[in-house]
């Protein structure tokens, strides 16, 4: 192979395709539809602004023009996901391009990325179907520095139809979470390269240690049938409640889990923050709130076993109590607080919670001289 051949450890376009192709088609809607739901779905986002900015108090929620809200089918979200993707993991191919060039050479030259990129397909492919809504503050925007709010027209349709609920209430209460996550970002623009960061530090510390990296993965996949009860809470060395992350909870040496702890302090904060938000409305703006929550709340419990398998091992479990601990958390301070006093959050890097203070929100209150 000519040394002047790029090396590409994920073929990115490929990864884009086989999503496309794989994901399972949505809920057949006619062309007349699918305009109705895109244009209902911009008036319900736009709406939702003005009860974000009344409940969270945030001047941010006034303009949001430095980002970008877009509409999209599953195909249309893989396919931004796998940039935004590209973004994350560059730091990680550097370093690897860096220090194992012999090496990368010869897996290019019999792979050329595509095992890799056709792997990171089947994976978007199944999260394709799942999201309802994603704020990427790492895509590109033709705004500006901000990120992009997608919402994934198909699967609101679908869970809304699954649900039996208001389609208006339940499309107004997904985007009343989705344009929290833009307004966080834009009430801190710090917040974007400060987790950028972090990322990038614990894809590199993963990527420094990647010739273990198949036999620890090998080693992640044999234990989960036997790692305990799911809602199971277990505790670390330091008193910090941690979860079944999926894989990539069990790749980690002490630094790397230091650094996933900080991430997954900073992602309870922000999804615990949405789901107050989406739950702060009453019946006199979403009039079936109520019923959409319980319902919502209860469709796991309808997953099948293979469902049930992949989300474990991709970690979506351990997400899901992000929401629900960040949620305690914001609540706990707003209760001792005010919501004026839980905005200090959002001032600088150093007033992020830890993950042992979303545990222990008293702790962080004390730390802020609150």
């Amino acid at each position: 192979m000519d040394s002047s051949t790029p090396i590409q450890l994920v073929n990115w376009d490929l990864a884009a395709s086989s999503a496309a192709k794989l994901a399972p088609p949505g809920p057949k809607l006619s062309p007349g539809e699918v305009a109705a739901v895109v244009e209902n779905l911009r008036e319900l986002a736009d709406l939702s602004v003005e009860h974000v900015h009344r409940i969270t108090g945030l001047e941010a929620a006034r303009d949001l023009r430095d980002s970008d809200l877009v509409i999209v089918d599953r195909a249309s979200w893989a396919k931004a996901n796998t940039q935004s993707f590209k973004v994350l993991m560059a730091p990680a191919i550097e370093h690897l391009m860096r220090t194992k060039a012999e090496q990368l050479k010869a897996a290019n030259a019999a792979l050329g990325g595509s095992i890799t990129g056709a792997q990171m397909g089947a994976i978007l492919a199944f999260l394709a179907s799942k999201v309802l809504g994603q704020y990427d503050p790492f895509g590109p925007s033709g705004q500006g520095k901000g990120g992009r709010l997608m919402l994934v027209a198909p699967n609101i349709v679908s869970v809304e139809r699954e649900l039996n609920v208001v389609p208006a209430d339940f499309r107004l209460w997904v985007c009343l979470h989705e344009q929290t996550h833009r307004v966080q970002f834009a009430a801190a623009p710090w917040l974007k390269d400060h987790m950028l960061e972090h990322i990038s530090e614990l894809t590199v510390g993963l990527a420094g240690k990647a010739d273990t990296l198949a036999e620890r993965l090998s080693g992640a996949l044999k234990s989960l049938p036997n790692r305990g009860q799911q809602d199971k809470e277990k505790h670390d060395d330091d008193g910090v409640p941690s979860s079944d992350g999926g894989i990539l909870s069990l790749l980690q040496e002490p630094e790397d889990k230091a650094r996933l702890s900080h991430l997954t302090a900073v992602m309870s904060l922000l999804e615990g923050h949405a789901n107050v938000v989406m739950d702060a409305v009453d019946s006199s703006i979403v009039p079936t709130v109520k019923t959409i929550r319980r319902r919502f709340n209860a469709r796991g419990k309808t997953r099948g076993p293979v469902e049930k398998f992949i989300r474990r091992l991709m970690g979506l479990d351990a997400k899901m109590r992000q929401y629900s601990d960040g949620a305690k958390f914001v609540r706990a301070v707003v209760d001792a607080v005010g919501m004026e006093g839980f905005n200090h959050v959002w001032e600088r890097a150093e007033n992020l919670p830890t993950e042992k203070e979303i545990h222990a929100p008293q702790e962080w209150v004390a730390r802020m001289g609150l």
